[in-house]
């Protein structure tokens, strides 16, 4: 079992390669490939040093698998090459999530759906993740009509640059913005590119990965994306319309049997999900939950996952496991 981590040297690159371990994913060699100005760079991980390779070198090894997260640019030029000579591709990035044929997985809710064909398998965005980990249960039982989210996002899941801006601001240096402004002490409602229609990207994402996801297209989903001055850990604050009438115990039942989804919900003990909770964690907290007194069949939660992991390398892990167990690769 031969694994190519594409991205190796990055944020969620090096999560990557820290999870494959942790989840003891069998393999025989590990690649690290990177940009061509990396190239030859030795990295360590664990106590063993790896020499970063490029792409095509990587290609001609033909490995099993290939975790890509090194951008939307460099999968949709790569990632076809890689399927080519029979790799199975796990991208990171939003090239390939909306296309037809190409399956978006998050396995707790749709792995089944993949079989040895799959030869480009598509990561979710981190806040989609961590939104249909909770909305999927209850969907099952009350079907959703419309997803009110407002997303509270850690500035690492705009890279390692975005990092540096916050330290830099906190230390009061200096240096790289990435941020149209400075993001410590402050509240950016910006994430991704604005679009004609007033949206950002990452919003757009939000409502369509969504309806892939679940595979329904009546699903009515709006959002606005925040950049908040945390380091690590997505929150959203949901509000779901569901058809149905729902029963505020079952919610919780449903929510605590989901599995990958952790109910913190105590506010006598001020027990409610939170970034700092869920940083190393893979789980996704939900809390919060109550009634909508305002409209019919409909429930308010708080929900915060680690976009590094849950949001981005472990759920790539959790989809190399289930090919793996499967026998699909």
């Amino acid at each position: 079992m031969k694994i190519a981590v594409v991205g190796a040297s990055g944020l969620v690159g090096r999560e990557i390669m820290k999870i494959l371990d942790e989840y003891k994913i069998p393999y025989s060699q590990l690649i690290t490939v990177a940009s061509p100005k990396s190239v030859g760079i030795e990295q360590d991980f664990n106590g063993k040093n790896y020499t970063l390779q490029d792409n095509e070198h990587t290609v001609a090894m033909k490995p099993d698998i290939a975790i890509f997260s090194a951008g939307a640019d460099t999968s949709r030029e790569w990632a076809p090459k890689y399927a080519a000579v029979g790799t199975t591709v796990i991208d990171n990035s939003s090239a390939w999530r909306m296309h037809e044929g190409i399956p978006l997985i998050v396995p707790e809710i749709n792995g089944s759906i993949l079989s040895k064909e799959d030869k480009i398998i598509a990561n979710p965005n981190c806040s989609t993740i961590e939104l249909v980990m909770v909305l999927f249960p209850l969907h099952l039982k009350y079907k959703i009509k419309r997803v009110v989210v407002s997303t509270y996002q850690a500035v690492t899941g705009t890279g390692l640059k975005a990092k540096r801006q916050l330290e830099n601001e906190r230390m009061g240096m200096s240096g790289e913005m990435v941020y149209p402004y400075p993001i410590d002490m402050n509240l950016l409602p910006h994430g991704g590119e604005f679009l004609p229609s007033g949206y950002t990207t990452e919003e757009v994402k939000l409502v369509n990965e969504t309806r892939k996801i679940l595979s329904d297209q009546t699903i009515q989903v709006t959002a606005t994306v925040v950049r908040v001055p945390v380091f690590i850990g997505h929150s959203e604050s949901v509000n779901i319309e569901f058809k149905n009438e729902f029963d505020i115990d079952e919610v919780r039942f449903l929510l605590n049997n989901m599995k990958g989804v952790v109910v913190l919900d105590d506010p006598s003990k001020n027990l409610y999900p939170m970034p700092i909770l869920a940083q190393g964690k893979d789980e996704v907290f939900v809390g919060r939950i109550r009634r909508d007194e305002s409209n019919p069949n409909s429930l308010n939660l708080f929900i915060v996952s680690d976009n590094l992991r849950k949001g981005a390398a472990t759920n790539a892990i959790q989809i190399a496991q289930y090919l793996i167990r499967g026998n699909l690769v």
